[in-house]
Formats: C-alpha cells, sequence, structure tokens
C-alpha cells in the first residue's frame, strides 16, 4: 500500500552534495503499523514530510520513489496532492495546542476540515457530533462549542484523530502523538488509534522516539540514525533481539518502572547535524560506536538480513546472547539515589496547603466558580534528599512547585522555608537565594540573544544576589558551572541556537545552580528530550546532588524517571496526595487504584507483554 523504495533526499552546502535521508526502503501493508524510530534529527519527520510533500526548500529528492496505493507521489501536481491529503492519506500531528487554531473553536476547526472534503452543509454538523462521540469525548456538542486553549493536552489529541479519520483514509501518519501528553493520557489515545484503525482498516505510519512504545503498538519497526535505516523488522524482534548498537543503546538508556535498579548508559557525542553528514564516508554511527572497526569509517555498510525479516545496516552487529550478559551486568550494578539527612531540619515544608482558583462564569461575569488545584497537602524537603511528584495532567503536579518557589500564594495552610513563614521578608529572601526552579522546555526557557557565559551568571545581574556571589568572579563561576553540568568547552561563548537539546537543557541546569541552592524544583524536565539525551541529564541530576548536597523536587508524568532519581514519590490526583512512600514500595506493591492505573499505562520493557491494558478505555 506503501511504498518506499531507495528514498535519497539531498541539498547542497557550500556547493556540497549532502544526503539527509540515504537509500532508505520501506514497506507498510494496509490495516498494519510500521513505526519509524530514532533520536531528534534521525530524520523521522522528513520522511513524513516527503509523503506529504511538504519537502523544506533546498532539499530534493534524488533519488528513489514513494509509491501510495501504486501512485508515484513524486509525480503529482499540487491539486492533484491537496485532493489526496486529509481524505486518503491523514496527518495526526506531535502537538496538538499548536495544531488547532486558537483563534477558532473546535465546531469551526471541525467545520473548515469537512469543507475541504466537500461534505455537505447540512450533513456537518451530524458527522462532527459522531467523530467526536467515536473518541469517547463527553458531551461532543458542549465541547465543541469551546476553543482548544479550554481543552486538556489530551482532548485537543482526540479532536485531532477525530479529524483525521473522517474521511475514512488509507493511511494514516502519526507524527510523535503522545510525545506531549502524560502516562494515561498516552495509554488512551494509542488505545483510539488503535480503534479507530480497525474500524477503518487504515495503515498506519507512527513517528517516534519511544523504542518501547513502538515494539507494543506496531506490526514492523524501522530504526533511524543521521537520515540511514540501521535496523529494521518485526517490531517484538527489533526490541528484543536488537542486532545494531544504537538500537540496543536506546533500549537500554530508558529507565524501568520494575526490575533492578542500574545506572542508565549513555551513548558519547551527539547525531550529527546536516553540515556534517557531507564529510562521513563509511557508517554515520561510527564516532558514537563503542565497537567500531576501521573498516567503519571506509564505506558505507550494506542493509543486510540477520535472521529472517529483520535487517541491519552493520559489519559487526551485536549477538542477542550478548545483549543479555550486558544487561544482567548492568542490573547488578549497585546504583542509589540520594536520600538526604533524614534527621536534619527540612528545607521546605508545606503544612495543609490549599491553593483555590476563583473563575467567574455566566452573565456578566456574576457566578463565581471554584477551582482547587491543591488541597491540604502536606510536604517536607530535607537536605540532599530527592522526591518526585506523579499525576496526570491536572492532578497539581505544578502548582506544588509554584508554591514552593513563591510564584503562587497559599489560599490556606502554611509554607515554611527553613522554619520561616514564606511571608516574612527573610524568608522572601531565603527562596531566592537558596531555592531554584529548572523549567520544562530549555527552548523558551533561555534568552536566544544572550551567549551562554552570560545566562550560566545570570544571577551576578541581581542587586539582590551580588553580596552573595561577589567572592566569585563571574568568569570563574562560568567555567565552574561549565565544568559541573559537562558543556562542551567552547560552549561558553555560543547562543542557544547553537546547542543541541540537551545541551539547553544543562544550561538550564547550570544556571539554577549559580547561586548555590540547597533545593532545586525541576517541572518536567526531561519529557521532551530524547532517551540518550535523558539519561544524561539524569545521571547528571544525581552526581550533582551527591557533589554538592542538593534537595531536588522534581515533577513529572513519568514514573520510570521517578523511580530512577527518587528516593520517595508523592502520587497526587485532582490536587490531592493520594498515596506515598519509597518508589520500590509504591511502584510494587501500590495501594490506590489510582496509583495502579498509572503504572499499567507505562510501556512495559518486556515487548511481550499485553499494552496498553484495556482497563484505561
Amino acid at each position: 500500500m506503501l511504498d518506499i523504495s531507495h528514498l535519497t533526499l539531498t541539498t547542497r552546502l557550500g556547493g556540497v552534495k549532502v544526503d539527509l535521508l540515504r537509500d532508505v526502503s520501506l514497506k507498510l501493508e494496509r490495516g498494519k503499523v510500521l513505526g519509524l524510530v530514532g533520536e531528534s534529527g534521525a530524520g523521522k519527520s522528513m520522511i513524513g514530510r516527503v509523503i506529504a510533500g511538504h519537502v523544506p526548500a533546498g532539499f530534493e529528492v534524488s533519488a528513489g520513489r514513494v509509491v501510495f496505493d501504486g501512485t508515484d507521489l513524486s509525480t503529482l501536481d499540487a491539486a492533484a496532492r491537496r485532493r489526496l491529503l486529509g481524505r486518503r492519506i491523514a496527518f495526526v500531528p506531535q502537538e496538538p495546542l499548536t495544531a488547532l487554531n486558537p483563534v477558532l473553536t473546535i465546531a469551526q476547526t471541525f467545520e473548515e476540515h469537512l469543507a475541504h472534503l466537500d461534505v455537505p452543509a447540512r450533513e456537518r454538523q451530524r458527522l462532527m457530533l459522531a467523530q467526536l462521540a467515536s473518541v469517547h469525548l463527553p458531551d461532543p456538542a458542549e465541547l465543541a462549542a469551546r476553543f482548544p486553549h479550554q481543552l486538556s493536552g489530551g482532548q485537543c489529541q482526540r479532536v485531532l484523530i477525530a479529524m483525521a479519520f473522517v474521511a475514512n483514509p488509507t493511511l494514516i501518519v502519526a507524527d510523535e502523538p503522545t510525545t506531549a501528553l502524560d502516562v494515561v493520557s498516552q495509554a488512551t489515545v494509542l488505545q483510539l488509534l488503535a480503534e479507530q484503525r480497525r474500524i477503518h482498516q487504515t495503515a498506519m505510519l507512527l513517528i517516534t522516539h519511544d523504542l518501547r512504545l513502538a515494539a507494543h503498538v506496531c506490526d514492523e519497526i524501522a530504526v533511524l540514525y543521521a537520515g540511514e535505516q540501521i535496523e529494521c523488522g518485526p517490531a517484538r524482534e527489533v526490541l528484543g533481539r536488537s542486532r545494531h548498537h544504537y538500537t540496543w543503546a536506546l533500549d537500554h538508556a530508558t529507565p524501568d518502572v520494575h526490575g533492578p535498579q542500574r545506572r542508565l548508559p549513555v551513548l558519547s557525542g551527539q547525531m550529527p547535524g546536516v553540515a556534517a553528514l557531507g564529510a562521513i564516508a563509511g557508517c554515520r554511527f561510527e564516532g558514537r560506536c563503542p565497537q567500531r572497526q576501521a573498516a567503519c569509517g571506509e564505506r558505507p555498510p550494506a542493509l543486510l538480513e540477520q535472521t529472517p525479516g529483520h535487517w541491519v545496516r552493520c559489519i559487526a552487529p551485536r549477538q542477542p546472547a550478548h545483549d543479555q550478559v550486558a544487561a544482567a551486568q548492568a542490573g547488578d550494578e549497585d546504583w542509589k539515589t540520594p536520600a538526604g539527612d533524614a534527621a536534619a531540619p527540612p528545607l521546605v515544608e508545606l503544612q495543609n496547603a490549599t491553593l483555590r482558583y476563583t473563575a467567574r462564569r455566566g452573565l456578566l461575569g456574576r457566578r463565581k466558580v471554584h477551582n482547587v488545584a491543591v488541597n491540604q497537602v502536606s510536604l517536607k524537603v530535607r537536605p540532599g534528599e530527592f522526591i518526585g511528584i506523579v499525576g496526570e495532567s491536572g492532578s497539581g503536579k505544578s502548582s506544588i512547585a509554584r508554591l514552593i518557589v513563591g510564584a503562587e500564594r497559599l489560599t490556606s495552610g502554611r509554607l515554611l522555608i527553613e522554619g520561616q513563614e514564606r511571608s516574612d521578608q527573610r524568608t522572601l529572601r531565603l527562596t531566592r537565594e537558596h531555592v531554584q526552579m529548572i523549567f520544562q522546555d530549555p527552548h523558551s526557557a533561555l534568552n536566544p540573544r544572550r551567549s551562554v557565559f552570560r545566562l550560566l551568571t545570570q544571577a551576578y545581574e541581581s542587586d539582590r544576589l551580588a553580596d552573595r556571589l561577589k567572592q566569585h568572579p563571574r568568569d570563574v563561576r562560568a567555567s565552574q558551572l561549565q565544568s559541573d553540568v559537562g558543556l562542551p568547552q567552547d560552549a561558553l561563548a555560543r547562543f542557544p541556537s547553537q546547542l543541541s537539546g540537551g545541551q539547553k537543557q544543562r544550561v538550564n541546569i547550570g544556571r539554577a545552580l549559580c547561586v548555590m541552592p540547597k533545593l532545586v524544583v525541576a517541572d518536567e524536565i526531561v519529557s521532551g528530550l530524547d532517551v540518550s539525551v535523558q539519561a544524561q541529564v539524569l545521571n547528571l541530576l544525581i552526581e550533582l546532588g551527591r557533589r554538592h548536597g542538593i534537595a531536588l523536587v522534581l515533577i513529572s508524568h513519568d514514573l520510570s524517571v521517578v523511580r530512577y532519581l527518587c528516593s520517595r514519590v508523592m502520587v497526587m490526583q485532582s490536587g490531592n496526595v493520594i498515596e506515598e512512600g519509597d518508589p520500590e514500595t509504591v511502584f510494587t506493591h501500590p495501594r490506590h487504584p489510582y496509583t495502579r492505573r498509572l503504572l499499567a499505562s507505562v510501556p512495559p520493557a518486556d515487548p511481550s507483554a499485553v499494552w496498553p491494558p484495556r482497563s484505561l478505555q
């Protein structure tokens, strides 16, 4: 149904020909799911853009064909392609809130889409409500009258799924459809995609950086690296018996919710950019491969069939027996997270903390509506302790973070900083000096016009912190921070646009450490990172905690990350703490049904396990 044969996408840099995609061949049958897996920059989304005909300016398909249902897509004119897209080929994008027009209601957006599909005006309302109901959205008529910002991320993603399937397409291209969602919403959205696919007998191309998720959802997997297809085959075979060193590294860089604790292995270096690809004569993974040989740099390796249907591009592929030995050795390693000083007085203490928002509804805003974000929560954070707070979107996790750093005021209860009331002026200064926050998105958190040197040492520009920092010259402190967070030697002169995603997050962390805080509050700091970069950041946080005795409050929806990083976990639902304890106990023997639901939503490491469970529907 979809046949991509020897696809090569080329550009020119300084007169030099560079293949962004090189010799990619994929086949997808009707009703099946093919997963494209790899880190950012691997070329996954670019394949989707080639299918859609949205190749960036300066790039061209220099070799190969993309055939859909017998039609070579490269031969279609613009009008024919527009007739195809949205009807027989539909797309589910990565960011649901940015994909929906913020000034249009859901009904207006759906109306525009149905008009594009030439659905008669009298049929559009009925068809829209039927589609919204088919993806299990409550009260479709009321929801259709809302704007995107009035819906959760999971609800927006369901709207996009309903729009994608309304024309009964032959192919769905889903580009990271669950990356921005919490674990329960992720599992629910994937169930909906599977359900709709079965109803319509639609094939799906799933683009994701999560190898384990792909192994449970897809029939076949193709792993991409730097524009090349380096391993492909049956999904469970590729995850359970991976033969390429990169595929194995992707899997083992992901922490486990269950099983023995182990230090996450980290891939050295980073994926080569477009400019670097032109200078690579041999294997594009050679610079990061722990088993590279002299021959690897001489010429590109061929894609060879190792077992029936399982293909690998490597001159010395891994053996599954070696994988099992390496995994066992990694699991035996004594890996402990910072537990802090249990006898020390708490740095921060919340006592029956409540945060309530008040909004006005109805005619002229006469009716008040109260929304409780945090309800009677008590929390103590001791020096050097790593605490994780988990739950779905809207559970109150980030509200706790904003209370601790002083971005929100308590409606009732008490907040103590080193034993002092938060409202006290001395405590306000203590908060600024000793409590720092690391934000979720490093791209928007860093000023693009500032160098890394100025970003890392931004605290020196604050009059309130001048006395505290004057004993350390600014350039000396910048070098210390650069070393602490593992940035390259030449990074201080760079700007954010010249850094990778992982390097930006390291700058974000270094900036928070500049004032030598006692407590760091981190809000979803690894949720948008590739798994190899995530492993680097998690290991870095543990090293910094051990070296400097810093306490950490981690806000996350990823239970595997919390288990790896934290010595205590709080599970929140609708503003309430419903379970608390050490991660081993809570995750191994959960008592609350909601905690069990969260754990069931995490893709298991075993590819033969049934996931996602039907109980989440």
